[in-house]
């Protein structure tokens, strides 16, 4: 059997992405505000791991800080992912889970730093 080679075809994301773990809030006004960490982000939206996975179709406010910016982003958004990822942690196993989150709209002034962000050269850490 022929092994197959991937190369960076095989990513057809629209979008560059930011693999870069970062704290952000969640606020749903049914289940509260959430602390959870940012795995991955883009212009479109971003990955949260989280403890209690939101319901898909659930619509939620992100806040998060970009290094070096004005303010916290804040951006509307729906859960349109689950995610669990299995792990090795030495011998023990290890599990995390999160929603994938699709922006929809950017409150106030957050649209302009969200977009300087990713226009700008700078590297996000």
């Amino acid at each position: 059997m022929k092994e197959r080679v991937l190369d960076k075809r095989d990513d057809r994301r629209i979008e560059l992405r930011f693999d870069k773990a970062f704290p952000v809030v969640v606020k749903s006004e049914i289940f509260g505000n959430i602390s959870a960490i940012a795995r991955n982000i883009s212009l479109g939206g971003m990955m949260i791991e989280m403890f209690e996975p939101l319901p898909l179709g659930s619509f939620v406010t992100v806040h998060f800080g970009i290094p070096d910016s004005r303010g916290d982003v804040v951006a509307y958004a729906e859960v349109k992912h689950h995610y669990c990822f299995n792990f090795s942690a030495g011998k023990e196993p290890g599990r995390a889970q999160g929603i994938g989150l699709r922006f929809v709209e950017f409150v106030k002034d957050s649209r302009d730093r969200w977009h300087e962000t990713f226009a700008s050269e700078r590297v996000l850490h």
